[in-house]
């Protein structure tokens, strides 16, 4: 096999691909589920010679697995993995045999199949939720790869790594703390690479210099153990949306994802918050509630084991999180919880918030009036990451710091597919592509988001859904999925003879 076709490692994901299937291993070991491919950049499409090439990639996954030296790596550096979980991960592998499912239909059906023929790329996941959970990432790396390797190859690799540099200088000396959050939608590995490579050599002129921005880390777990980084992350939108699904209680579904989360891994850790999967709104009314007296919000590492019942105790670690499975699911949840003097909110509990979408200037101004309002007068982090450049941290930054927040910033695709045309300079229009989870438990996962253009899933349950919550639509003039990232205003020069 070519070196190129070897996936480099297990960890070239997210890390909050980790601690969802941590927390996953831990409640719903034996849920079912699938998910489904959207190319919201629809114009932009492999050719044959891509898709053939993306599933040589993916034939190679069964050969993957976790090495000696990453697990150490893991067991040092995130403690709040449970040994439990990273005996369960030293055995893991993907199988794309029995869970994913590639399909590529030509636009053209006229002529000759040729390895430039174009067509519509379908990526079907399905299967225990505890063994699919790893495909997302690298999918969606890959695809990007091979679209960029063979339908568009009017690029060169070349500044990249100077171009991250800059970048870097740019946000460090304003004083901007940022993590690097490219993998998903990165033009290919390499380029990756040379980012982070940048981004190290902006950290230390910053050190030299004493800037107060900080590089804080990078959501690729492979590249932090290669580069000596940080890896960040905390939850995805496909934590609630399972939930949601799994339980059918939409109404109180950010609620128990937050109280399985605090169930896992304790009070204090891993404690961004995601808040858009049903709209702000809606999560700030479970946001203020108080944690329920069942479920052990104390510091430290939790218990990660199937099932894991109140009397179990880890001799690893004694802060056992008590969260009884399953939950009450009915629609009276959260009516009879017990409270007392010394009961905690999730508000006051979680560290901060993370905006994924919609405005995030009226973020700010919305999460500043529910902190007062509640009372909490700690300086609560604020982390940005949709669709940021340069200039947009920086102002969020002063917005965020006005309004009394401490802002960070996870910035993807602006570092990882960031690119000219070798043929005229004009911009090189990245991918926008997802994976989201579609199916939990045999019922339909949907996310509503603070952006129209972001919803995802069954057009009627996206609709049942935003009635029971009273969801209000919402829409941002900067949020045009298809559009955000750049127009393709002319294709690249095609060779005699191709398709395009």
């Amino acid at each position: 096999m070519a070196s190129e076709d070897r996936v480099p490692s297990l960890l070239d994901t997210d890390l909050y691909k980790l601690t969802m299937q941590s927390a996953i291993l831990k409640y719903f070991s034996d849920v079912e589920v699938a998910y489904e491919f959207t190319n919201r950049t629809p114009d932009l499409r492999l050719n044959r010679a891509g898709f053939n090439w993306l599933q040589r990639r993916v034939s190679n996954f069964s050969e993957v697995s976790i090495t000696s030296a990453e697990l150490a790596y893991l067991k040092t550096t995130c403690p709040y993995l449970s040994q439990p979980y990273l005996d369960f991960l030293r055995d893991f592998r993907l199988d794309h045999r029995r869970q994913l499912k590639l399909e590529w239909s030509p636009i053209n059906e006229g002529g000759s199949p040729n390895e430039h023929q174009l067509g519509d790329l379908r990526i079907h996941i399905q299967g225990r939720w505890l063994d699919t959970i790893l495909w997302e990432i690298p999918l969606l790396s890959l695809t990007s790869e091979a679209y960029f390797k063979f339908s568009d190859k009017d690029w060169s690799h070349d500044g990249q790594k100077g171009r991250a540099q800059g970048k870097g200088i740019s946000l460090l000396s304003q004083g901007a703390s940022f993590s690097e959050f490219g993998t998903r939608r990165r033009r290919d590995y390499v380029t990756q690479d040379l980012v982070l490579q940048g981004l190290r050599e902006a950290k230390d002129e910053a050190a030299k210099k004493g800037w107060e921005g900080k590089l804080t880390g990078t959501s690729n777990v492979h590249f932090a153990m290669k580069y000596g980084i940080t890896p960040v992350g905390t939850m995805a939108h496909e934590w609630f949306m399972a939930v949601a699904a799994i339980t059918g209680n939409y109404k109180n579904a950010n609620e128990m994802a937050l109280r399985y989360w605090i169930g896992t891994f304790g009070e204090g850790v891993l404690d961004i918050a995601l808040t858009d999967t049903f709209g702000t709104d809606v999560f700030l009314r479970d946001f203020k509630k108080a944690i329920p007296a069942s479920t052990s919000a104390v510091p430290g590492r939790a218990v990660t084991l199937p099932s894991t019942g109140s009397s179990l105790i880890s001799n690893a670690n004694a802060s056992l999180a008590r969260t009884e499975l399953p939950l009450d699911a009915s629609e009276q949840y959260g009516s009879g919880i017990k409270e007392t003097a010394q009961s905690k909110t999730y508000a006051q509990v979680f560290g901060g918030l993370r905006q994924d979408s919609g405005d995030p200037s009226a973020f700010i101004t919305e999460v500043r009036k529910f902190y007062d309002s509640q009372g909490i007068q700690d300086r609560k982090a604020i982390v940005f990451s949709d669709s940021l450049n340069v200039e947009r941290c920086l102002r969020y930054k002063k917005e965020a710091e006005e309004a009394g927040f401490k802002p960070s910033f996870g910035v993807g695709t602006f570092l990882t597919n960031d690119f000219t045309r070798k043929s005229d300079g004009k911009k090189s229009v990245p991918m926008n592509i997802v994976i989201k989870l579609s199916m939990a438990n045999g019922h339909n996962a949907i996310k509503i988001s603070d952006n129209v253009g972001k919803n995802t899933g069954d057009h009627d349950t996206v609709e049942a859904v935003k009635r029971t919550l009273g969801y209000e639509e919402k829409s941002w003039a900067e949020g045009d999925e298809k559009t955000r990232w750049g127009v393709r205003d002319d294709k690249p020069p095609a060779k005699p003879g191709t398709a395009t």
